[in-house]
């Protein structure tokens, strides 16, 4: 579906999948041209459910975008975490009450479903789609950033690099590598016909944590489809083994979990797992005219369900920084970038930290054994259901600066 033209582009973007789309899609609504260079043969995202909180939400409909992703999605009523051993509740989320709270709701979708209404949103605004474009490389020069390929050459006032875990920009900043935390997670999408003797919570998240384990339910585009995540982790990870997550060990992970939990394990795909990595944070994604965005500048576990929230809300903390030099007067071509990609950079690797950082622990929480898992449960019920000191940090507006950004909570 490429749509290439020749005319040139103020932006370049690197990488076609939710990130990149927001970035091209904020950016094109402030009136720059976008191109988007995607290395696969058409534009497509693989993989099962989404939960996007209300600090994207609110920023989806800043873009005109959340009555369609509701549309396609559930809007749950709460997110209730239980005990994987024995099945008991723990503490909950009042979602309706969240959305009370900070005035926008909490959704699940499909990931093939937002990806598709944000690339629909990027062709009715003209951004210029391109396929079949691998990046290799970059190069600068006086104010460009050019992105390098095997047919040639793409440059721009500036390249954002929405390329993922495995970056090709990445290394322009930091010489490091993905790291591995030796979970997996196995996934499901399956029609809900499929659970309805099961007893399931079609209204609800629900996310059962255990010893070394956790499991994930709820329901897909309004309620037709069932979504679970299994994750585990892996025995052959720790010892170093490369065939590590297969199916037995899925199996032998849960083996001890409640009944609810194991009749939703012959669900799960077993023909492919997802190997579970992050990336240390970084002080700074921008180099010059090239700026990392998204899984490149910050790839997460996936515990505070927020990694393709940051990448939109990257997108949407740069695109308002250059709107508001627009709005002041500046044009395409006198736009100030150093001052835009200063003033994202100064907010978005700090908040980035903190998510990665806090994702890792909430992990370790989820997944604690013996005395920690008691002292875990009994922290967990003594919550109030509508204390939110330990999210308002995160489920508020979206800081523009590091002023805005909002104190962390106090740790247990």
């Amino acid at each position: 579906m490429t749509t290439h033209t020749t005319d040139s582009a103020d932006v370049v973007v690197v990488g076609g999948g939710i990130g990149g789309l927001a970035n091209a899609l904020a950016l094109t609504q402030k009136g720059l041209r976008v191109r988007v260079l995607e290395r696969a043969a058409e534009f497509g995202e693989v993989g099962a459910g989404l939960q996007i909180a209300p600090n994207c939400t609110r920023i989806l409909e800043h873009w005109g975008l959340l009555d369609e992703v509701r549309s396609l999605g559930v809007t749950p009523e709460n997110i209730v975490m239980k005990d994987a051993v024995d099945g008991s509740e723990l503490t909950r989320l009042d979602l309706k009450d969240v959305e009370a709270r900070y005035g926008a709701p909490y959704v699940v979708i499909h990931r093939s479903d937002l990806h598709g209404v944000l690339l629909r949103a990027c062709q009715r605004a003209g951004v210029d789609l391109v396929t079949d474009v691998a990046v290799t490389g970059y190069d600068q020069q006086d104010s460009r950033a050019t992105a390098i390929h095997a047919a040639g050459r793409e440059t721009a006032a500036v390249v954002i690099a929405a390329d993922g875990i495995r970056s090709v920009a990445r290394p322009l900043l930091v010489d490091d590598e993905p790291v591995s935390s030796s979970y997996v997670a196995y996934r499901g999408a399956v029609p809900a016909a499929q659970v309805e003797a099961l007893g399931v919570s079609m209204r609800d998240v629900v996310v059962y944590v255990g010893p070394k384990c956790h499991f994930v339910q709820y329901p897909l585009r309004g309620g037709d489809m069932f979504n679970q995540v299994a994750v585990f982790e892996s025995p052959k990870a720790l010892a170093g083994e490369s065939d590590w997550g297969t199916p037995d060990e899925l199996d032998h992970a849960f083996a001890d979990t409640c009944e609810e939990v194991r009749a939703g394990l012959p669900l799960m795909w077993r023909d492919r797992w997802w190997r579970m990595f992050d990336r240390e944070p970084i002080p700074t994604w921008v180099t010059g005219r090239i700026a990392l965005s998204g899984d490149s500048a910050h790839a997460p576990l996936q515990y505070l369900a927020q990694g393709a929230v940051m990448a939109m809300e990257d997108a949407y903390v740069l695109s308002e920084h250059v709107g508001s030099q627009l709005e002041s007067g500046a044009t395409a071509d006198s736009l100030d970038w150093d001052v835009a990609l200063a003033a994202y950079d100064a907010v978005r690797p700090e908040h980035c930290r903190r998510v990665l950082t806090t994702a890792r622990a909430w992990g370790e929480l989820w997944h604690h054994v013996g005395d920690e898992r008691v002292w875990r449960n009994e922290v967990m019920r003594s919550r109030d259901v509508h204390d939110y000191s330990f999210v308002d940090w995160l489920y508020g507006p979206t800081a523009l600066t590091p002023e805005q950004e909002p104190p962390m909570f106090a740790a247990v």
